[in-house]
């Protein structure tokens, strides 16, 4: 057994000292602020919360849509799951639907609502192809499809991944048996998923009732809780205790969410041997899979293409003669690209930072005996848990007046906190698989626990630290209800200040920044799996 040295105590200390200061004492200074009344500790806040009608009424309407949108996004996913895994669609298209499903990622969620308003609103494609508006895309309907858009990447990488561990055998048996098609497909493929299934609701749902950039754009008059906070915490007056408690109430259907996961993860199945079956070809079944995996991957695109278009045309929707004056336009803005420079900035140091902070809490927690590793994991339950908005105004109050606020290193420090769930998850699962007695045989042969961590383990986990640090880098691009609190003027990100031009109505503005996004992100996140793909087969070889 490895034995506890100084160097493990030495990097166990400082993590847990940033978890403190970053994550639980802003959490509970929060929760402290929520009961101040002037200089008393009182739950008067939240019965004023809980008697007014505005709160309650948002509250009820994110609670709605959010449960509409999860409903949806899980149906839709697992379709496009199953297509991917138990139907004959040719390779080439698979791929094909699998980037254009999880595209939506790599763009900020607010500017989903300014697609959507281009698309359906009354000068939007959609519109003009029909003559007329089809619907009202501000308020429920316009959030709906926005929830959806966002969640549906999600909620389909999870299904996506959790049925390549189905065994394929099991359907043959299933129709040697003469089993009837729906009790196949029951046992076979959709029992085994149930707490999949139920993961891939509660993760969509929580999603949509924390986010508030799509309501931000196309929320109109329909107030949900997370706008609702920020025009607490934003707006014309500033109600601080109210926040607080808005702040808390948006924990709630988080916890019963994770508490549902708990429940869920009984339903999960563990084969011994996953066998690789060939499919039995059904030529309907087949076609009516690919047709539904590549219109729904058609609707992103039509929608998502209205970003592609405005800013290359001189006058929208009247002219579209092509231009690049909106593009030179936002170049030649030493502000915008100031911003964009800030985004790369903590992004990148986001990334990094996060990258080994994940990285060394999941080496301590598998791979060390140190008494207290396993506290890692609560810290991970509470950043998976925790939304964006919350954490972000928890720092509001807790760093306000000190010399971080409004600060980079603030906004990289929440990011890091906020995102730190699945790259520890990633860490910790790869470290899992390795062999246990390397250290054993280093500390036999005399290395240090550090040589051996670099010399055997960092060359075989690099592939994950590529993943760890596209998924770290691409949600700092992309974030705005974890930074709408913390950012100042000289630290604006695109994503946030893609909010401050909505008020200027500079939409094409708006779009050009968005592809600025959309390019970078792209490039990183080719660049990790390009690598990531090398490095794999290169393994393969030798």
């Amino acid at each position: 057994m490895l034995k506890t040295n100084k160097m493990i105590k030495i990097l166990f200390l400082p993590i847990l000292f940033f978890f403190m200061c970053f994550l639980i004492v802003p959490l509970l200074y929060m929760f402290w602020q929520s009961l101040k009344k002037g200089k008393t500790l009182t739950i008067q806040n939240y019965v004023e919360a809980l008697q007014s009608v505005e709160i309650r009424e948002a509250f009820l309407n994110s609670f709605q849509v959010s449960f509409v949108a999860a409903m949806i996004t899980t149906f839709l996913a697992f379709l496009l799951a199953y297509a991917f895994h138990f139907t004959t669609m040719h390779r080439f298209t698979k791929k094909f639907v699998h980037v254009g499903i999880t595209l939506p990622m790599l763009l900020p969620t607010i500017t989903y609502g300014f697609v959507l308003i281009y698309t359906f609103g009354n000068q939007g494609i959609i519109t003009k192809l029909f003559g007329e508006p089809l619907f009202t895309i501000y308020g429920f309907r316009g959030l709906l499809i926005g929830y959806v858009l966002y969640t549906l990447p999600v909620a389909f990488i999870l299904m996506q991944n959790s049925m390549q561990y189905i065994d394929k055998r099991f359907l043959l048996v299933s129709m040697l048996m003469h089993d009837k098609p729906s009790r196949r497909f029951y046992h076979t493929v959709f029992r085994p998923m149930i707490g999949t299934i139920g993961g891939a609701f509660i993760l969509s749902f929580i999603l949509s009732f924390t986010d508030f950039g799509i309501p931000a754009s196309v929320g109109g008059g329909y107030k949900v809780i997370a706008t609702s906070l920020y025009q607490a915490m934003l707006g014309s007056i500033v109600h601080f205790e109210q926040g607080a408690v808005i702040s808390v109430l948006m924990l709630v259907p988080a916890v019963l969410g994770i508490l549902m996961l708990t429940m869920l993860d009984r339903y999960n199945f563990h084969y011994k041997h996953i066998s690789q079956s060939e499919l039995v070809s059904h030529r309907l079944r087949d076609v009516m899979f690919t047709v539904l995996s590549l219109v729904s991957v058609g609707i992103i695109l039509i929608i998502f293409s209205t970003m592609l278009i405005v800013p290359f045309t001189k006058g929208y929707p009247y002219d579209f003669s092509f231009t690049l004056e909106h593009v030179q336009h936002v170049l030649a803005e030493k502000d915008l690209t100031k911003v964009y420079i800030n985004s790369l900035i903590v992004a990148f140091f986001t990334a990094v930072l996060g990258v080994g902070l994940a990285f060394v809490s999941a080496l301590l927690n598998v791979r060390t005996p140190l008494k207290g590793r396993k506290s890692l994991d609560f810290v991970s339950m509470i950043t998976n848990t925790v939304p964006g908005m919350v954490l972000g105004l928890s720092y509001l109050f807790f760093f306000n007046g000190s010399s971080l606020k409004g600060t980079f290193f603030i906004i990289i420090a929440c990011n890091i906190v906020h995102f730190y769930t699945t790259p520890y998850l990633m860490a910790k699962n790869s470290l899992q698989k390795m062999d246990p007695t390397w250290e054993v045989t280093g500390e036999l042969l005399k290395d240090s626990w550090v040589k051996t961590v670099i010399r055997v383990i960092l060359p075989n986990i690099r592939p994950t630290i590529y993943q760890m640090f596209s998924y770290y880098f691409l949600n700092a691009m992309v974030t705005v209800s974890g930074v709408i609190f913390l950012v100042s003027t000289k630290t604006m990100l695109v994503s946030t200040r893609i909010k401050e031009l909505q008020h200027f109505a500079k939409y094409t503005d708006i779009f050009v920044l968005s592809i600025f996004i959309l390019c970078t992100n792209l490039i990183v996140k080719l660049g990790c799996d390009y690598i990531t793909t090398h490095k794999d087969k290169t393994k393969e070889l030798s």
